[in-house]
């Protein structure tokens, strides 16, 4: 068993602070920035365009999450408080929303650069997005949130800032996964994609990653206030949704030539 009750501070200077949370943040998008550069410029495209693309990525992911995070897991309490959606940093982001906001703000980028293919670009950019994903489980862990069931393996964790009790390490599952299946997305847009249609990468993205969050769900403590099916939890539900609509892309990507 292992007692966890890390201060989610890095550094502070007076009312200012870096929190481990940020520092993912920033870590996860400047290292996304720097692979997504090298393969814009693998492809011949103009690398310059990264910066304008990874701001849409962020601001994509940040109000998506956001906002699936009010709508899905605590409904009453933001539909009662609608300005505290605006209040970002006191936390509440759910991946799920994340997901479709960077698929919406690529689209977005994609009408001011139409000489870029859409679905191309998707297939580039999932696997960095999802590093990008573990890193900030990683500072889920920092924060003590997200944390898992009760257990009693040997590799459990007592959150003290939530309580005393040994729990599953989820967001260490997590990062581990988000991790691997990213390694995985990365690889075979370096080297498969070619054999396949355009946004492939994007449908295995989405059936991989939320098949694995599915699973992890049922060792995770409830997020959600909503409950919506008593045997699975929101997140689980919101799984499904993000499956079918990767197995969708998977089905119509592979009626169109590859993009090279």
């Amino acid at each position: 068993m292992i007692k966890w009750n890390v201060d989610p501070e890095l550094i502070s200077f007076g009312p200012l602070s870096i929190r481990y949370y940020s520092l993912m943040f920033i870590i996860g998008f400047l290292t996304m920035g720097e692979f997504v550069s090298r393969r814009f410029k693998a492809y011949g495209k103009d690398p310059k365009l990264v910066s304008s693309l990874t701001t849409h990525i962020i601001v994509g992911m940040l109000v998506g999450s956001r906002l699936a995070h009010c709508l899905f897991y605590e409904p009453q309490y933001y539909l009662s408080h609608p300005l505290d959606i605006f209040k970002i940093w006191e936390g509440g982001l759910a991946s799920h929303g994340g997901y479709l906001g960077v698929i919406i703000a690529v689209a977005i980028f994609i009408k001011k650069n139409k000489d870029l293919n859409y679905w191309w670009l998707m297939d580039v950019i999932v696997g960095p997005c999802l590093f990008v994903g573990g890193l900030i489980r990683i500072g889920n862990l920092f924060n003590s949130e997200i944390v898992g069931e009760p257990t009693n393996l040997p590799w459990a964790v007592v959150f003290e800032k939530v309580d005393m009790i040994p729990r599953h390490p989820a967001q260490i599952y997590e990062s581990i996964g988000y991790f691997s299946i990213a390694a995985f997305l990365m690889w075979f847009e370096r080297n498969k994609s070619k054999d396949f249609g355009a946004g492939t990468n994007l449908g295995l993205a989405l059936t991989i990653s939320f098949f694995f969050r599915f699973l992890i769900e049922f060792m995770k403590a409830e997020q959600s206030t909503l409950e919506v099916v008593s045997f699975i939890n929101m997140g689980q539900v919101l799984s499904l949704a993000l499956m079918l609509l990767g197995g969708i892309i998977l089905l119509v990507a592979n009626r169109r030539k590859p993009v090279r």
